[in-house]
């Protein structure tokens, strides 16, 4: 592999990382408060549970739109798809806060309704996360590897090691992402943006598709439209760190803080 090439993968994977990095964070916190409410014995097994059904769903996922990536109607749903959790997260968060949080704090399940909880919210964790892999990957210039699906390999390849990172993160690290984000809350909100923004670069190699021709097939790959991304996706990243209050923690954070804890550490 050429050294340009592996650098512009190697840029993709670094970014896959801190995307995947924050997602799994928001995964794993929603996770532990999903179960908080069941005793120690339960909440550990509902957490295996779910981090195994996050294996699963993560995984099944990466393999089912590997052989779907190159359908444009595939593309467009995952756009759509994209460009909604993006625009319903920032909604949710900025006008129906106090709603989405009386909601929560009415409805504790039993052990299996909360398992069921979980694993339907792995499934959209994992959706979100190989569709934003996918569409950060299908646009890097192709090598010399085998197909998989219709992913070229090495593409394959950075979504499989940024999915693999993800997991890890979940399962190890999201702790000092959680952290990190109930010190810069603003930082969630710029990673929904980055995958809005994500969106809109699938929309884009969608409509430059053959079977479309909206705008020219060559547009996706060219220096322009790279640029352009780029530039907007670091923007919205530095602007999120930079912009985000840096927030001081509370004493009544502290049970939700263990609760989190308790669910890391399982």
């Amino acid at each position: 592999m050429e050294l340009s090439l592996l650098l512009e993968y190697g840029w993709v994977l670094l970014i896959l990382v801190a995307l995947e990095g924050i997602l799994a964070a928001d995964n794993a916190l929603v996770m532990a408060i999903m179960v908080k409410h069941l005793p120690d014995d339960q909440r550990k097994k509902a957490l295996f549970y779910g981090l195994a059904g996050a294996f699963v769903f993560r995984f099944g996922s990466l393999f089912a739109i590997s052989y779907l990536v190159n359908v444009w109607q595939m593309q467009a749903i995952g756009a759509l798809y994209l460009l909604f959790i993006s625009i319903n997260h920032l909604i949710k968060h900025y006008f129906r806060k106090g709603n989405e949080e009386e909601k929560e704090s009415k409805s504790k399940s039993g052990f299996w309704a909360t398992v069921i909880k979980v694993e339907l919210a792995d499934i959209a964790f994992a959706v979100d996360s190989i569709l934003a892999a996918v569409a950060l990957a299908v646009t890097l210039p192709e090598t010399a590897l085998p197909k998989i699906g219709g992913l070229d390999g090495g593409q394959f390849i950075v979504i499989f090691a940024g999915g693999i990172i993800g997991l890890v993160i979940m399962r190890f690290a999201a702790n000092l992402f959680v952290q990190v984000l109930k010190k810069r809350p603003g930082l969630e909100t710029a990673a929904f943006l980055i995958v809005g923004w994500v969106g809109v670069k699938l929309a884009v190699h969608t409509l430059a598709h053959p079977s479309l021709g909206f705008i020219s097939h060559h547009f996706p790959e060219s220096g322009l439209w790279k640029g352009i991304f780029w530039t907007v996706l670091l923007g919205i990243a530095v602007g999120g760190w930079f912009f985000s209050k840096e927030k001081k923690e509370a004493g009544n954070d502290e049970s939700s803080e263990n609760s989190y804890k308790k669910a890391n550490n399982s």
